[in-house]
């Protein structure tokens, strides 16, 4: 019986944890683009990729303007 008064915190505990993980991932945008991935997996080149697939996240817009920004200092230097 003892056990129990162990368990049920537990498990309250790890549900917290695993609904906390869950949020963290939907709001980083990790289910955002569920297809394009699975087609870059496959295919070596970007022009093989259906256009359905290729959705644009705001974190690969993000990553697009900081190379733009890398590229423009090194223009500058």
């Amino acid at each position: 019986m003892d056990i129990i008064l162990m368990l049920i915190p537990a498990a309250l505990v790890f549900s917290v944890v695993a609904l906390l993980v869950f949020r963290w991932s939907v709001n980083s945008e990790q289910y955002d683009d569920m297809e394009g991935e699975a087609y870059r997996i496959l295919m070596d080149n970007e022009d093989m990729i259906p256009d359905s697939a290729k959705r644009t996240s705001a974190r690969d817009l993000k990553i697009q303007a900081d190379k733009k920004k890398a590229e423009a200092r090194e223009e500058d230097t």
